[in-house]
C-alpha cells in the first residue's frame, strides 16, 4: 500500500512496526508465562498454553500486515493443500537468509501449529526469554557432544531421555518444530570450503537430525519439506525491510515418519549408513527441485 515512499523510509517505518508489535505482544507473553509456571495445574496450563498460542499467532499475523502495508511481495508456493493445524510436523527448510524465518512464518500462517524452533537446554535459564520460550512450548534439547560422553560415559543417553521427557508435553497437542539442517545460512564461501556435493546447498548435518526424529519421533507424524527460491537474489534483512523483495518461490512436499527413520545414530552403525543415504537422497531430491524453480524462474524473467 505505501510502497511508493522512499526505501529509507519504508525500512524505517516498517521495522518501527516489527518492534512495536513486538513489544505489545511480549508483556502478555510473559505475564501468562509466569502464570502458568506458577500454578502448576494441568488443566490451567492447557489453557495457558493455548492462549499463548494464540498470542504468538497474532504476532505474526500483525507482521504479515506489516508487511502488506510497507514491504510487499508475492509468495507462490504450492503443496500447502496437503497441511493442516491438528496434525504434529517437523517442517525442514533450506537456509540462505534471515528472511526465511519471515517468509516461513507467513507462508505457514493458519496452515499448521504454530511454528516453533529447536533450543538447546542452556537457552531456557535466559533471564524473561527463557521462561517465554518455556511457556510457549518451544521443545528444548540437551546434547551432550562425543568428546564429552568420552569423560563422562554413564551420562550416555541421558541427553536423549531429558529430550524426551521435554517433548513429551506434545504426545497429545499438535505442535509444528522448524530445523535447518544445513545449520547455518548459504553462501557461495562455505559452499566452496564445504566443496558441497550439492549445486545449490549446503551439507546437511545428519546427527542433529537424527537425535531430533530420535528424541521426538514418537510425537510427530510429517516431515514438511520446504524449498525456497528468491530469483532475484539471496537477499539481506534490509533488503527485506526496504522492499526489495518482490517475489519468493516456494514448493511444500511431505514425508511420513517411518520407524525407519528413527533409531540409535551414534551407536547403531547399520542404522547410521542408512540414515545418512536417506538423508542424502532426500537433500538431492531437493537440490533437483531448487534447479528447477531457478530454472523456471529465469525463463519467466527472459
Amino acid at each position: 500500500m505505501f510502497n511508493f515512499l522512499p526505501a529509507k523510509l519504508i525500512g524505517f517505518l516498517s521495522l518501527t512496526l516489527y518492534t512495536l508489535n513486538t513489544i505489545f505482544w511480549l508483556l502478555p507473553i510473559l505475564v501468562f508465562s509466569l502464570l502458568k509456571a506458577l500454578i502448576p495445574i494441568k488443566r490451567s496450563q492447557k489453557i495457558f498454553s493455548y492462549l499463548l498460542d494464540l498470542m504468538a499467532t497474532s504476532w505474526v499475523a500483525m507482521n504479515t500486515l506489516n508487511q502488506k502495508l510497507f514491504t510487499q511481495f508475492e509468495i507462490q508456493i504450492t503443496g500447502l493443500e496437503a497441511l493442516n493445524r491438528k496434525d504434529w510436523y517437523l517442517v525442514l527448510a533450506n537456509h540462505q537468509s534471515w528472511v526465511d524465518i519471515v517468509v516461513l512464518q507467513r507462508a505457514l500462517h493458519g496452515q499448521i501449529p504454530f511454528l516453533k524452533f529447536f533450543l538447546k537446554m542452556e537457552l531456557i535459564y535466559i533471564p524473561i526469554l527463557g521462561l517465554a520460550w518455556w511457556a510457549l512450548d518451544f521443545p528444548f534439547m540437551k546434547r551432550y557432544s562425543q568428546s564429552f560422553l568420552k569423560n563422562n560415559p554413564h551420562l550416555k543417553g541421558k541427553d536423549l531421555d531429558t529430550t524426551r521427557k521435554a517433548c513429551a508435553k506434545f504426545k497429545h497437542k499438535p505442535v509444528s518444530v522448524m530445523s535447518f539442517i544445513e545449520g547455518t545460512r548459504y553462501t557461495q564461501a562455505k559452499y566452496d570450503k564445504q566443496n558441497s556435493p550439492f549445486n545449490h546447498l549446503l551439507k546437511p548435518k545428519a546427527g542433529g537430525i537424527a537425535f531430533v526424529l530420535d528424541a521426538m519421533g514418537e510425537n510427530l507424524n510429517t516431515i514438511v519439506d520446504i524449498t525456497i527460491h528468491y530469483p532475484n537474489g539471496i537477499p539481506t534483512f534490509v533488503d527485506f525491510l526496504y522492499g526489495r523483495v518482490k517475489t519468493v518461490y516456494m514448493e511444500v512436499h511431505t514425508t511420513e515418519i517411518t520407524k525407519e527413520l528413527t533409531g540409535d545414530y551414534f551407536n547403531d552403525r547399520n542404522f547410521k549408513i542408512y540414515f545418512q543415504k536417506w538423508l542424502t537422497q532426500f537433500w538431492h531430491d531437493k537440490d533437483v527441485r531448487l534447479d528447477r524453480m531457478i530454472q523456471k524462474s529465469t525463463d519467466k524473467e527472459s
